[in-house]
């Protein structure tokens, strides 16, 4: 497993702000506006990052077609296994990293358009960056925003160059 990016002191920082639009309320709220938002915007497709936020989109009815959790909230709550899908692919990447195993899974899950859950060992949460650069134009990709709500990020061409931006201003690791 080789770690890909590392993540600088300054982007810990900047990253801990919502990335695109934050949707605040309780799961509840949060899964009506997303609703509204999908009907309105109809996004290319949709992807979830996060056990919270995936659990609330299968409760709610709304089936990404790319779900990346690591079955661990707020870093230390163990959250239930998700429902069947017809592919489930586990990766390494430990936190505060994006390893090229996590990246080649998100593109490649991505590519085949197969309803996937990538099981990560370690932590998810950078894996947004990774699932916006990938993503078909205009999908959205949903995270959850800890004690306020969601935040939805739509893979714009805008956000892709951004995202190239952030990445490159990561550390790479020759190891």
């Amino acid at each position: 497993m080789t770690a890909a990016y590392t993540l600088t002191s300054r982007l810990r920082i900047f990253l801990k702000e919502p990335f695109g639009t934050l949707i605040e309320g309780t799961p509840q709220e949060t899964m009506t506006k997303l609703k509204a938002l999908l009907l309105s915007e109809q996004p290319s497709e949709l992807i979830s990052v996060g056990d919270v936020v995936s659990q609330n989109l299968h409760e709610y009815g709304v089936n990404p077609t790319l779900t990346i959790i690591d079955h661990v909230s707020l870093r230390d709550i163990a959250m239930p296994h998700q429902e069947a899908v017809e592919k489930t692919v586990y990766v390494q990447n430990p936190q505060g990293t994006i390893t090229e195993q996590a990246v080649l899974a998100v593109k490649t899950a991505l590519e085949s358009g197969v309803h996937t859950h990538i099981i990560v060992e370690g932590e998810e949460d950078l894996l947004v960056l990774i699932a916006v650069l990938y993503a078909a134009q205009d999908a959205f990709v949903v995270y959850g925003q800890p004690y306020c709500g969601i935040v939805v990020v739509k893979a714009s061409s805008e956000k892709k160059a951004q995202v190239k931006g952030l990445l490159n201003e990561m550390k790479t690791s020759k190891s």
